[in-house]
C-alpha cells in the first residue's frame, strides 16, 4: 500500500481531515497530511517540497500550473468557503449582520483575531485598511502568521475571529456569530492537483478523485463549505 503526502490548505482542514481517514480505512492506504496557509506551502514548494497531491486556493493551483509543477489534466475544483465571525462557545456573539452591526461590533469588542498570510486573514486586513479601521482597532487586533484562529478564541487570546466559515467550523469550542455582511463577503476557492512526479501515481489520482466524489461533498457542505463542480 502507498503512503501519500498531501499539502493541504487550512481552509480544507475539517473537511479534509475527515476526508483523508475515511480513504485510508477505504483504501489500506495512508495520507500524510500538511495543512497550512497557501502562502507558507508555496514558499516551501520554491523551496523544494513536492507531495504527491496538493489542495490549495484555487489562484494558488493557478500559480503551480504557470510553473510547469502540476500535471495539467489532474486539476479540478474542490470546494469553495465564505468568510466567518466567530466567538468562543459561551460568549454572546454580536450583531454582525448588517454592515453598520459589523463596524460597531468591531469597535465594541475587546479583541479580534485573524491570520497574516491566510486568505480571508490578508483579506480582513485589507478591509479594515479600506474602511479606515485600521489604525482605529489596531490596539486590539491579534494577528499570527497561520493556523485556525478558532484555537486563540478557545484559549481566550481573542474574543471576535475572522477567518473562513470551514477553518472555524473545523474548531470546537467556537461558534459562529455569523458571516461578513454584504457587500464584503467574498467567497474563496480551493482547487486540487497532482504533482507532475505523481502523474502516474494511480493511490494519487485516487485520492484526488476520492476528494471530488458525490460522498465528499456531503462532507463538505456539513464542514462550511461549498461544493465546487467543473
Amino acid at each position: 500500500m502507498a503512503t501519500l503526502r498531501a499539502l493541504t490548505t487550512n481552509s480544507l482542514c475539517g473537511a479534509a481531515t475527515e476526508l483523508y481517514a475515511a480513504f485510508e480505512r477505504a483504501t489500506g492506504h495512508a495520507v500524510r497530511a500538511r495543512y497550512d496557509p497557501a502562502k507558507a506551502i508555496l514558499r516551501d514548494i520554491a523551496a523544494g517540497e513536492r507531495a504527491e497531491v496538493v489542495l490549495l486556493g484555487s489562484g494558488s493551483i493557478d500559480e503551480l500550473l504557470a510553473q510547469g509543477l502540476l500535471e495539467p489534466s489532474s486539476v479540478r475544483p474542490i470546494a469553495r468557503s465564505g468568510v466567518g465571525i466567530g466567538v468562543r462557545a459561551g460568549s454572546t456573539p454580536p450583531d454582525v449582520s448588517t454592515p453598520e452591526a459589523f463596524i460597531a461590533a468591531l469597535r465594541a469588542v475587546p479583541s479580534i483575531a485573524h491570520t497574516t498570510e491566510g486568505a480571508s486573514g490578508m483579506y480582513f486586513g485589507e478591509l479594515l485598511r479600506t474602511l479606515g479601521l485600521a489604525d482605529e482597532l489596531r490596539a486590539k487586533i491579534r494577528t499570527r502568521p497561520g493556523g485556525l484562529v478558532g484555537e486563540v478564541l478557545v484559549a481566550g487570546e481573542a474574543f471576535l475571529g475572522i477567518q473562513q466559515v470551514s477553518e472555524l467550523m473545523a474548531v470546537p469550542g467556537v461558534v459562529l456569530a455569523g458571516t461578513l455582511p454584504e457587500p464584503w463577503q467574498r467567497m474563496f476557492g480551493n482547487s486540487g492537483g497532482l504533482f507532475r512526479e505523481a502523474a502516474d501515481d494511480a493511490a494519487a489520482r485516487a485520492l484526488l478523485d476520492w476528494m471530488v466524489s458525490p460522498e465528499a461533498a456531503e462532507v463538505y457542505r456539513r464542514r462550511g463549505l461549498e461544493p465546487s463542480t467543473r
